[in-house]
């Protein structure tokens, strides 16, 4: 049989056909940015939500932490694109919990 070198493996039986991929740790959260905080009402019929902008490490830390903040809030919120939304005018209590968290954090107004 020919190998051709464009062509690849796409499924097998053997067990050890494939390269086995290391665990990677997530990049956790870095401290050292400055975070921002916004409340923003403006193409939402209304209804605010609270942002948390500027957070840089691994998605899957900025995910926990978005969860563990909804669940401090009791809110409902996401992550779209690095950036945390949380339903209502949560600033006050979002700065307070990223400062415990030594996290540097700005208000934004308007």
């Amino acid at each position: 049989m020919m190998h051709d070198p464009n062509s690849h493996l796409i499924y097998s039986t053997d067990k050890n056909a494939f390269p086995k991929l290391e665990k990677r740790e997530p990049l956790p959260i870095q401290k050292d940015t400055l975070i921002r905080l916004e409340y923003q009402t403006h193409r939402r019929k209304g209804k605010g939500i609270s942002l948390v902008i500027g957070l840089k490490g691994g998605g899957k830390a900025i995910a926990s932490l978005a969860v563990k903040l909804k669940k401090q809030c009791g809110c409902v919120g996401t992550v779209k694109q690095g950036i945390i939304e949380i339903q209502g005018d949560k600033i006050a209590f979002l700065k307070k919990r990223l400062d415990a968290k030594g996290l540097k954090v700005k208000l934004v107004i308007g």
